[in-house]
């Protein structure tokens, strides 16, 4: 279906972590939101976590997009920290070689929940030299310092604000009373590493300012600046990232620029996994793969993602999981049924209301700090309504177009009717088997693409208007088997998987 224009007015309300309210949002210059997202540390696959982070600002995009705003949204890859360097180590492998299997895993999982790429994708270890170029430059005001070692770290001294996006008083804290992770010589204990020193044996990278590697921090200051300039408007990531993370992006890059860095704070709540803290010791840390290869559709996953909007905690249980699985399905079932429904001419003033005012409230919702629950919960009763009117045989053929116009509203946003769940899901367990993972034998033979399903209902109509009812009736067992149930109706043929 065609993309479709609103040319909304009102204007969307969104949660800033730095004034701790709910304010208006909208791009500082011309129609281009300039957003910065922090990607994933790429040293494993992705979890169920990370995923809730990484939808939650697709649903920001794609809404911003629809709202008629252009983007310009930077996400970086981390493809270099002491784990990596660790565990590269351990493996004998060069950074770039550990790192890229994880990335390009991270990229396909992605793919898999429909999540848009951002139009910029930026590695740290492809802006190393802009990061000791930046830190330099603090040096030279002062608020970098070199250690003996030849590490550099950050004064927070000299920045008087340092806590305002996390709210925390650090005025009365004395030196030492927070231990730092990294183990190396400081002026105060509450400065962070902006560089470090290479130890025996680790990467490093030759720089301006010597031998090491970047700290965490440098690098989203380093590579936001230099794709969105000095101020952006949106800066986004999950709740853990507020601090430090994000505290000291704010504390190097302002006292660098003296301009505000970003103006606009997004954060994302955690996820409990059937009521409790995700962790391996408890059984219940879930990477994406390890839901697809135990069956669970991505659609249903990313529909759950999204049930709860993004400042509320989610709890992701297996019973939730199956509840989306059939709220897609049903969602697919209407789309079809209205799609292939032979009406009467004319329209119903129910139905031209009922698709009003959906669009109404999936819009209102969404400008709601991207109320999704709501905007869902909108869409969920034109459905039930609609399907109300074509059992009684009261919708009529202008009908479909309005009914459809929602529908396509939600799914911009939602990105679920689209049926490609198994081959998502195919593709996830033949990489499992080869990774050793599952056995040749506990990849379902019987896996079928949509593309091979209308092939085979083709071959279906075919068959029946030869006569040849014994190839009919095989083609329909077949699907049948292979989980997709056909329904001949006075409108055509409609099918779906169980």
């Amino acid at each position: 279906m065609r993309r479709l224009c609103y040319n909304f007015r009102l204007p969307l309300r969104l949660y800033n972590t730095l004034s701790g309210k709910v304010e208006e949002f909208a791009p500082a210059a011309d129609n281009t939101v300039r957003m910065y997202a922090c990607g994933p540390t790429v040293y494993d696959y992705g979890h169920i976590g990370n995923f809730r982070t990484f939808v939650a600002v697709d649903i920001l995009r794609r809404f911003l997009r629809q709202s008629g705003f252009k983007l310009q949204h930077v996400m970086n890859i981390t493809d270099v920290d002491d784990k990596i360097i660790r565990n590269a180590a351990r493996d004998k492998k060069t950074v770039q070689e550990y790192t890229r299997k994880y990335e390009e895993a991270f990229l396909e999982d992605m793919g898999s929940l429909n999540i848009e790429r951002p139009e910029k994708l930026v590695r740290a270890t492809e802006h190393i030299q802009e990061m000791a170029e930046f830190i330099a430059e603090l040096e030279k005001k002062r608020i970098a310092y070199r250690t003996e070692d030849g590490s550099y770290y950050f004064r927070i001294a000299k920045f008087p604000e340092y806590g305002k996006l996390s709210k925390k008083d650090f005025a009365g804290m004395e030196d030492g009373a927070r231990v730092d992770v990294d183990e190396y010589e400081k002026d105060s204990a509450r400065d962070f590493a902006l560089w470090k020193a290479p130890k025996e044996g680790e990467a490093f990278w030759e720089s301006p300012i010597g031998p090491g590697r970047p700290g965490w921090h440098i690098e989203c200051s380093v590579m936001s600046m230099k794709y969105l300039g000095d101020s952006f408007d949106l800066h986004a990531g999950g709740e853990d990232l507020t601090f430090p993370h994000h505290e000291n992006e704010i504390a190097q890059s302002e006292s660098l620029t003296g301009k505000i860095f970003s103006r606009h704070w997004m954060h994302v709540r955690f996820l409990l996994v059937e009521g409790e803290k995700m962790s391996k010791s408890l059984g219940n840390f879930y990477t994406l793969r390890d839901l697809l290869i135990k069956g669970h559709k991505p659609s249903a996953i990313r529909f759950l993602l999204t049930s709860v909007p993004y400042r509320k905690q989610l709890n992701f249980t297996f019973a939730g999981l199956e509840q989306g699985a059939k709220s897609v399905e049903r969602l697919r079932t209407f789309d079809a049924r209205i799609r292939m429904s032979q009406l009467p001419a004319g329209t119903n003033p129910s139905a031209q209301e009922a698709a009003a005012k959906a669009k109404s409230e999936m819009r209102a919702g969404m400008e709601d700090d991207l109320n999704t629950a709501y905007a869902s919960a909108a869409i969920f009763d034109m459905v039930r309504e609609a399907n109300i009117l074509a059992d009684r045989g009261e919708l009529r053929e202008g009908d479909k177009t309005p009914l459809l116009e929602a529908l396509h509203q939600f799914d911009e946003i939602f990105a679920v009717l689209k049926d490609d769940d198994a081959e998502k899901m195919k593709a996830a367990m033949e990489w499992a088997r080869s990774h050793g993972i599952l056995k040749e034998s506990d990849i379902p033979a019987d896996a079928i693409s949509d593309a091979d399903v209308n092939r085979l209902i083709e071959e279906r109509n075919a068959a029946k208007k030869a006569r040849d009812f014994a190839r009919s009736d095989a083609i329909r067992k077949q699907l049948a088997d292979a989980g997709i149930l056909v329904e001949d109706t006075k409108d055509g043929i409609r099918w779906k998987r169980k």
